[in-house]
């Protein structure tokens, strides 16, 4: 991708987040849309070599708008200020897990897992983690996924990285697990996120980059991904 590009469009969308000035430079947007979606057509096939589920995914499945929803919010700005694409095998919208790039002047990183589940599908994840204490404690304790993403509520989006987007203050009842796993069931989600530098998703190598981070954080999206598929 020409992600230095990109990220200057971004920079400039920022400081002219208006529709007049959107429109004299649409011939530049529709430039770096086109660059943008043919990278997710080879993150696509480069991920579909992991995990052939995702093989079957279309540009359109895995990107997303470029315009805000304005309606509820009180910042009336047209446009994002940040492109990004979410290659989850049963697509953008559902509970099912999946790998995502967030390209953003001085916040590209790369994200795995699960932004939001539904209280009985967060539950019976917590259910499956005190039965799978061992394997589950493996997964996000091993030293790679720790180094890529921290542990439980240690960071913030603003973070180099994480693990847990939101917590619950309290350990929640009920659950016959060891003391080693209390962090992980407070967590509220299953978001993991790496930052890169604006540069990582220049030329072709990001391609190889990403691949050994989404790799570390495979196990623990199929270890919620199992649990999650029996709701979908």
């Amino acid at each position: 991708m020409q992600a230095q590009r990109i990220i200057q469009f971004l920079k400039d969308v920022t400081a002219n987040n208006n529709r007049p000035w959107f429109q004299a430079h649409r011939d530049e947007y529709e430039a770096v849309k086109a660059d943008f979606e043919q990278g997710a057509v080879r993150a696509i096939a480069r991920l579909s070599a992991m995990d052939p589920s995702l093989s079957h995914l279309g540009v359109k499945d895995v990107t997303y708008r470029f315009y805000r929803d304005t309606r509820f919010s009180p910042d009336k700005s047209p446009y994002k200020n940040h492109i990004g694409m979410y290659i989850a095998a049963h697509g953008k919208k559902a509970m099912h897990g999946g790998y995502y790039l967030h390209l953003e002047p001085g916040h590209c990183l790369l994200s795995a897992g699960n932004y939001w589940l539904p209280n009985n599908v967060l539950n019976a994840c917590r259910t499956e983690m005190a039965g799978q204490a061992e394997l589950w404690l493996s997964t996000v304790e091993a030293p790679d996924f720790v180094r890529l993403f921290g542990r439980p509520g240690e960071g913030n989006w603003d973070s180099p990285r994480g693990f847990g987007l939101n917590m619950l203050k309290k350990t929640p009842q009920g659950y016959d697990a060891p003391d080693a796993l209390a962090p992980y069931l407070r967590m509220k989600d299953f978001c993991a996120w790496h930052h890169v530098a604006d540069s990582f998703f220049e030329g072709d190598k990001w391609l190889e980059r990403m691949m050994p981070i989404f790799e570390t954080a495979r196990p623990m999206v199929d270890f919620v991904n199992a649990v999650i598929d029996d709701y979908e």
